[in-house]
């Protein structure tokens, strides 16, 4: 077992030692812990199981059944059946009465023709059950982004968090300057005071900051099922995932690009597929439907094994056995229109499948498109946010040191230490909004 994975297993059946301390948690483990946990996933999967066995008893109805009977029967007292001759001065008993009827019975049922309900029943458990294996790789797939979506949530919260707090060192260190300046009489009050407004809302940042990490947190906890006081610590940096190659490197700006990826998800997504096979199940319904308008052939057996057996004349108290075989029709000539209504029914349920196909589609459409334009923003802006970082700093050191020169203001450091802050964050935001980008493009994209 890898490390990874006997680590993780640890973590999940000693709950009790993840209470109070962090726990590095990469983006692997978190969706492999959410997919073994998840009861929506497990319904999913309980659907499937149901639609299988569903498939197996439409199945067992077109073959032969088998069944066993048995029974007593007390019978009231009547006289024997007897004749009276002429030759004869008493009654000739021709066949004595037996009061208990013992009976044993076995018969079978082979259907010849049903009109093709019982095929086109089959079929369309069938495709139903391949439906539902379908629907459960969509669970499956917006499950991984929602845990991935979580995670990278929590990663933006703590990388908002160190910010926070490196801006919050910048602006001491620049207070004490201040300080310094002002107890030199080279500062009024007034700057002081203004810096000291800075930290403070900084600290409040912080404190906020610092709630988004705790509710992301538990929202992640939750999600893959672990106990919520869990501090896990998200060690996949969004930057190795935003760079690895996936389906981010076909969002060109051409139609060519925009197209291939628009077909990909046509062809991959599972509730497309899904839509496919619940029409093919409507159709087969349809021909269910539309059985009654046939006769229904079965072929037909017994045994009987019966004390006393009425087709042995005299009676006698044992046990005889008889058979038959025959071939059973029926027809219904009249049922007030049942089937028709039956198979309109049917037709309006396929028109309704077909819909909800074309409505899937033109979502997986959107979806694309969206996703495409949004991975396209977001690697396009976490390029200009690493330059704006650049840019802030390096005008925070040119300020600093320019104000420690005397030849600039209180509130130009200031306003330097605001922008490198905001630049900062962005750009945190720009990487992880990327990180996100991509794995909406791929859930997109039916991966």
């Amino acid at each position: 077992m890898p490390n990874k994975t006997r680590a993780l297993v640890f973590l999940l059946l000693c709950p009790s030692l993840a209470l109070g301390q962090k726990r590095p948690l990469t983006l692997e483990e978190a969706v492999a812990a959410g997919l073994r946990t998840s009861p929506g996933l497990h319904a999913s999967e309980m659907r499937l199981e149901s639609s299988a066995a569903k498939s197996h008893e439409a199945a067992a109805g077109r073959l032969p059944s088998l069944k066993f009977g048995s029974g007593y029967t007390r019978l009231s007292q009547v006289p024997p059946f007897e004749v009276t001759l002429p030759i004869s001065p008493l009654p000739i008993v021709v066949s004595q009465n037996y009061f208990n009827n013992w009976t044993l019975r076995m018969s079978v049922q082979q259907p010849l023709f049903t009109g093709f309900r019982l095929k086109a029943g089959s079929d369309s458990a069938g495709f139903l059950e391949k439906s539902a294996g379908l629907d459960l790789e969509k669970d499956r797939s917006e499950f991984i982004f929602a845990v991935k979506n979580a995670y990278w949530g929590l990663a933006r919260s703590l990388e908002f968090e160190n910010v926070i707090a490196d801006n919050i060192n910048q602006v001491k260190e620049h207070l004490k300057d201040v300080r310094a300046f002002f107890d030199q009489g080279l500062m009024t009050k007034n700057d002081v005071l203004r810096t000291e407004l800075q930290l403070s809302n900084a600290e409040l940042m912080r404190i906020e900051a610092r709630n988004a990490v705790e509710m992301a947190r538990t929202s992640l906890n939750s999600l893959i099922g672990l106990p919520l006081e869990t501090e896990v610590d998200p060690t996949t940096p969004a930057e190795s995932v935003a760079s690895s190659p996936t389906a981010g490197s076909e969002t060109g700006e051409n139609s060519q690009a925009a197209k291939s990826l628009i077909d990909r998800a046509l062809g991959n997504r599972p509730e497309l597929k899904s839509a496919d096979f619940k029409i093919k199940a409507s159709e087969a319904g349809l021909r269910a439907s539309q059985s009654g308008w046939y006769p229904q052939v079965f072929l037909t057996g017994n045994y009987y094994y019966l004390r006393p057996n009425p087709r042995l004349l005299p009676a006698r108290d044992k046990f005889y056995g008889t058979w038959d075989v025959g071939v059973a029709l029926s027809f219904d000539v009249w049922n007030w229109g049942l089937t028709k209504s039956q198979a309109d029914q049917a037709k309006a349920q396929v028109a309704q499948a077909r819909d909800a196909r074309k409505l899937l589609e033109d979502q997986a459409i959107l979806e694309v498109t969206q996703s495409r334009l949004a991975l396209a923003d977001a690697q396009e802006k976490i390029r200009v946010a690493g330059q704006a970082v650049g840019q802030a700093e390096e005008n925070l050191r040119m300020a600093r040191e320019r104000f420690r020169q005397g030849v600039a203001l209180n509130t130009d450091v200031l306003d330097a230490e605001v922008f490198c802050l905001q630049a900062k964050m962005n750009r945190a935001q720009a990487a992880i909004d990327l990180a996100i980008a991509q794995a909406r493009l791929e859930k997109a994209l039916g991966g």
